[in-house]
């Protein structure tokens, strides 16, 4: 783990040539590496799975969080948004890619779970769902924090929020750019989000710079007149590899 990491950060000070241009996001058909953002919305949110989808409806979701759900379900019918499916481990998104150098971790667990899915039991954990828009490179995270994310009583952690935007960020990093490692999150808490209701984590990628993707957040209250956090994070690119077929 600590090679990897070692890598990472190698990499993460890889600066590109000077001179080289810098392509917004917006004029970046084609992420780094050759995939482009359409490709991996295909390959991440593929169909073809018996993986259990841990981001719809269930009975816990709170009316607020049902009714945004159905606008932006309505969204992806309508529009270029795609709703992102969240399985238990980031391994069943990412099938037939491996990470690189040597950072693939291999081992006979077969229980591997994603933190903001480690709370099996519905509505006591984490409930989410994000929402990618591919060619604004931009993602809507709808998110209800349970009982066993308080901190405060009667609110969330601010971890639990903490841990949430790292997650949104991380997949409208790898969809935007195959950003797969976070360098650095800067949160500036702003109010108390209360159990069991919706906190909204509206996402944007600012620039893809030299490696690197930088993406900011602001999480606010369905009505936008309560802001609970704002964030910033850089991830890291890297190239994924294709696992052998042998």
């Amino acid at each position: 783990m600590r090679r990897g990491f070692q890598v990472a950060a190698r990499l993460g000070h890889h600066r590109a040539p000077p001179g080289a241009p810098c392509i917004p996001p917006s004029l970046h058909p084609v992420s780094a590496f050759g995939f482009s953002t359409d490709t991996l919305v295909t390959r991440f949110c593929s169909e073809k799975t018996d993986k259990k989808d841990y981001a719809l409806p269930n009975a816990s979701w709170c009316p607020d969080m049902l009714s945004m759900y159905q606008e932006f379900l309505e969204k992806t019918k309508t529009s270029s948004w795609v709703k992102i499916p969240s399985f238990k481990s980031n391994r069943d998104h990412i099938q037939g890619l491996k990470l690189p150098l040597g950072l693939a971790v291999t081992s006979d667990k077969n229980d591997w779970r994603l933190f903001t899915r480690c709370i099996e039991m519905e509505g006591q954990g984490y409930e989410y769902v994000i929402f990618f828009h591919p060619s604004k490179k931009k993602s809507v995270c709808l998110f209800q924090p349970g009982p066993y994310l308080e901190g405060p009583p009667g609110f969330a952690h601010g971890g639990s929020l903490a841990a949430m935007m790292d997650e949104t960020f991380s997949k409208t990093a790898y969809l935007a750019g195959i950003g797969l490692f976070t360098l650095s999150l800067n949160i500036r808490f702003k109010n108390l989000i209360p159990v069991g209701s919706l906190a909204v984590l509206n996402v944007e990628v600012e620039k893809i710079e030299d490696q690197k993707i930088y993406i900011s957040c602001i999480t606010q209250s369905r009505d936008q007149q309560i802001v609970y956090a704002k964030s910033s994070g850089v991830f890291l690119q890297l190239q994924l590899e294709e696992e052998s077929s042998q």
